[in-house]
């Protein structure tokens, strides 16, 4: 089922018991979320809490959403971040990473033939999740919604809430703090824009 409804009418017929509409629009938008939960956590119960709690809230209080603030996809990872912070202020800093499970929140990753080199994808990835999770919370958002999720400067500042020159420098910053810390795992030798271009690639 394609959802062609305008955002207001998309959430009036959830709220209205649309089981068809919530269902699509419930496939549309999980992995995405989940992703989010996990790249920012690193625990897959956060993920999947992440994503509960987005679509409760949704139903049970559809009225919170003003479109003059963004789209609707902007307004559920604004509340999955906002979970997402209180998860990790009730724990720790970051907790400790946890790998998916087969094919679970990697629905973009590519698959090849040649083992040795699945093998070594697998581990740069793993290896990068990893890095991922250790940046500072601002940083670590602006990296996994633009470069993990796809989203622009400006979608990103809506959901964060800040100039959309903030998200930029905060990225660059990003990037570079991660570098740092891949070529200390020996993965990156190349300028910090060429290295995470390259590595990006793993995850398109």
């Amino acid at each position: 089922m394609t959802l062609t409804h305008k955002d207001a009418e998309l959430l009036q017929l959830i709220s209205a018991g649309d089981e068809h509409v919530f269902a699509a629009f419930y496939q549309e938008h999980q992995a995405g979320l989940f992703r989010f939960g996990l790249l920012m956590s690193g625990s897959r119960q956060i993920a999947e809490e992440v994503v509960q709690e987005v679509f409760l809230a949704l139903i049970r209080e559809p009225h919170r959403y003003d479109p003059a603030r963004g789209n609707l996809s902007s307004y559920l990872y604004g509340m999955a971040r906002n979970h997402v912070l209180r998860s990790l202020r009730r724990e720790k800093p970051y907790v400790p990473l946890v790998e998916p499970a087969e094919g679970e929140g990697t629905e973009r990753l590519v698959t090849r033939d040649d083992p040795s080199t699945e093998t070594a994808r697998r581990e740069a990835i793993k290896i990068v999740r990893q890095a991922v999770v250790a940046l500072p919370v601002h940083y670590r958002e602006v990296v996994v919604l633009c470069d993990f999720q796809e989203m622009t400067y400006a979608e990103a500042a809506r959901i964060l809430e800040c100039p959309v020159g903030t998200v930029n420098s905060r990225l660059h910053r990003g990037h570079a703090l991660m570098v740092q810390r891949l070529r200390a795992s020996k993965i990156s030798q190349a300028s910090p824009d060429e290295e995470w271009t390259s590595l990006l690639r793993c995850f398109a």
